[in-house]
């Protein structure tokens, strides 16, 4: 880098001075400190994470959100290749000496990522969801950088167990997590990042404390949800084509303690299964649920993993590239004796509730 450059990014980190509001918490084993100079934004934020938040102690990972215009480094950022499935431009970084600069394309917010510095820049509070992403990336790399897997899957927990939901993009992992939290008995772990740890002769599922991120087309057909958007709203969702209710991409929060009641979150759990959504929109075969082999079905096995993304850092200090390969059998061994399941055929989250409830999780 040169040094317009290095005195960009020192102009950025200098930014931190201004800082003065704060909030901590308790993620398993790790403590996770944000300081901000924005008030307002540490106060939404502490709302978003009231189930995990606790009063100051030494953190493990210091984090610093300052909100501000979006910043202007004067670098050329290179875009971050996309999953597939994935389309349009959303990230981009530029790889500095110690560290990593990662700025959202559609927003302008810049992310610094460095062993001793993590610092958000940008309008925070416009774009809060992606400060707790960035504040929950760093819990993400504390666990992989102690053994754990990251999963592309929700996961839940009925009578002690947990089931992994994973599925391609736009199956409706979400939304069958959210049929199930009907039962009273069905707790939320996480929505999109699933973690899994082997040890002890068994595996341990846990989740992130982000909550899940849902489309209108789920909400329209669930009762519970109705109080996200307006009836009227509601109503003129639902004349819509059904192909085009379900790709429609409009984003809202379900904070699970509000809407299904206290004490709904558990933030791990043995894994007892995993559940892989590989139907069909469009199939006239019936629901069928079987076991699979993953290591026989790689596309499935595919389904399941999930890139660790620009913002992870080894323990080394270097950075995850958009090229690495998953490590497929790293996958195997850790669900090598946990039962997977695929769904296929026509979507029916009813019946397929009911087969996790009273099958897969019996």
């Amino acid at each position: 880098m040169g040094d317009t450059d290095e005195s960009d990014a020192s102009a950025l980190q200098d930014e931190t001075r201004l800082c003065a509001e704060e909030m901590y918490l308790a993620l398993g084993e790790c403590t996770v400190r944000l300081r901000s100079n924005s008030r307002e934004l540490v106060a939404e934020l502490a709302e978003y994470f009231s189930h995990v938040a606790v009063d100051a102690m030494t953190p493990d990972i210091d984090i610093i959100a300052i909100e501000r215009d979006a910043p202007d480094l004067g670098i050329d950022f290179i875009d971050w290749k996309r999953e597939p499935g994935k389309t349009g431009r959303k990230d981009s970084y530029a790889d500095l000496p110690g560290g990593r600069l990662v700025r959202k394309v559609r927003t302008g917010m810049v992310f610094l990522q460095s062993e001793h510095r993590r610092i958000a820049a940008g309008p925070c509070r416009k774009y809060a969801n992606q400060v707790i992403n960035f504040i929950n990336s760093q819990y993400m790399n504390w666990l992989q950088n102690r053994g754990w897997l990251i999963c592309h899957a929700a996961g839940l927990v009925y009578r002690g167990k947990c089931l992994g939901i994973a599925g391609f993009s736009g199956g409706g992992k979400s939304t069958l997590m959210l049929h199930l939290l009907d039962n009273d008995e069905v707790s939320y772990l996480t929505n999109d990042r699933l973690f899994i740890h082997a040890g002890s002769g068994q595996v341990i599922a846990r989740g992130i404390p982000k909550l899940p991120r849902i489309n209108p087309g789920t909400i329209v057909h669930n009762k519970k949800l109705h109080s996200l958007i307006p009836a009227q709203q509601r109503k003129a969702l639902l004349q819509l084509p059904a192909r085009e209710l379900w790709e429609l991409e409009e984003k809202y929060d379900v904070h699970i303690d509000r809407v299904y009641g206290p004490g709904r979150i558990i933030p791990e759990a043995p894994l007892a299964a995993f559940l892989i959504l590989d139907w069909q929109r469009d199939s006239k075969m019936e629901l069928k649920v079987e076991r699979v082999d993953l290591a026989a079905d790689r596309d499935l096995l595919g389904a399941l993993m999930k890139s660790p993304g620009p913002f992870y850092q080894y323990p080394d200090g270097t950075f995850q590239q958009d090229t690495a390969a998953f490590d497929e059998w790293a996958y195997l061994d850790a669900l090598e004796n946990v039962a997977v399941y695929a769904a296929r055929g026509r979507i029916d989250f009813s019946a397929l509730s009911d087969r996790v409830l009273h099958e897969l999780l019996a």
